[in-house]
């Protein structure tokens, strides 16, 4: 049984009122190997054993978990672990643990279909805005949520649709950070027109676009000189990649209209780059549909000890 939940807006924080029953334990590793991450492996692997917990890996790992047992001479717990099929990570899993970076929690978040159990982000990189905990407080925080009293927030996720001039259907993705169109091989200027509601809002002429959540307006607008926006904002933000004009400024517009996007014909050699993960080519004539998606979202479980200011604060020295 998965944890309680109601559906929830961007970044709504919940908390669990039943002790849930955590029987299948899904892991998922960050593809870097290292010394920490294999010690939190075993030492994770044996504590859900001790609570009578299946620990789950999933099937592309198998060789490298059981390096991981057979180096520490554990291999013993071998035969006490699943291993399990990308299609299944979800749908047989009462808690998602993922052991990375923010990397490794948006590739799950992003894949998750409907009613996906919680997530766990344990952070093993080098920024970690979105994972809530680090190794010195895995255990501790993982005890409030076997004992049934942990908070989660709710994530939304947002849709994208890339037709072609005759209106057909190309593709159809979903991204919790960003969208960003940039050129594929060489930085060179193009321009796209942006609507809101089929209003205009203006044509971009510059390097590139960031069509940002709130939850991702840390990530690269920021770093293009975006706006920190409070996860709990509804808006989409929209901030131009070197703008060729200084009347371009970053927007942050509602996100209860979609977006809609048209490359113009000097659009040649466009990608559309979904959360850094995911690459759409683009053409002149296609039209890209933007809005965040009615009932998708992701839960991610809440650290109790952090606030969103104070993550400003120590991952991004902002103020004091």
């Amino acid at each position: 049984m998965n944890l309680p939940t109601t559906q929830t807006t961007t970044a709504t924080t919940t908390k669990a009122t039943l002790k849930p029953i955590l029987k299948n334990v899904t892991i998922v590793l960050r593809p870097k190997n290292s010394e920490t991450i294999s010690a939190i492996v075993v030492t994770l692997t044996e504590w859900l054993l001790e609570r009578n917990s299946v620990p789950q890996f999933l099937l592309r790992e198998k060789s490298r978990i059981h390096q991981i047992f057979l180096r520490d001479n554990k291999d013993h717990l071998l035969n006490k672990i699943l291993f399990i099929s990308e299609r299944d990570k979800y749908r047989s899993s009462d808690l998602i643990i993922t052991l990375g970076g923010d990397g490794t929690l948006i590739n799950i978040c992003r894949k998750a279909p409907l009613n996906s159990p919680p997530i766990f982000g344990v952070n093993l990189g080098r920024l970690g805005f979105l994972t809530e905990f680090s190794t010195d407080n895995i255990f501790k925080n993982l005890n409030i949520v076997f004992q049934g009293e942990s908070k989660f927030f709710s994530i939304n996720l947002y849709l994208i649709r890339v037709y072609n001039e005759k209106k057909e259907l190309k593709s159809k993705e979903l991204f919790i950070n960003d969208a960003v169109f940039t050129r594929e091989h060489i930085s060179r200027m193009f321009t796209l027109s942006l609507e809101s509601s089929k209003q205009h809002i203006y044509n971009l002429f510059g390097d590139g676009l960031i069509i940002s959540s709130p939850i991702g307006s840390t990530a690269y607008s920021l770093s293009a000189g975006g706006p920190i926006t409070h996860p709990k904002v509804k808006a989409f933000i929209l901030t131009p990649i070197c703008p060729h004009g200084l009347t371009y400024r970053s927007m942050v517009i509602s996100d209860k209209n979609r977006l809609t996007i048209h490359p113009t014909s000097d659009a040649k050699n466009v990608i559309l780059t979904l959360d850094g993960q995911s690459v759409i080519p683009i053409q002149t004539g296609d039209t890209i549909v933007i809005r965040k998606h009615k009932n998708k979202f992701v839960k991610l479980i809440k650290n109790p000890t952090r606030n969103y200011y104070n993550t400003l604060k120590e991952k991004f020295f902002h103020g004091r």
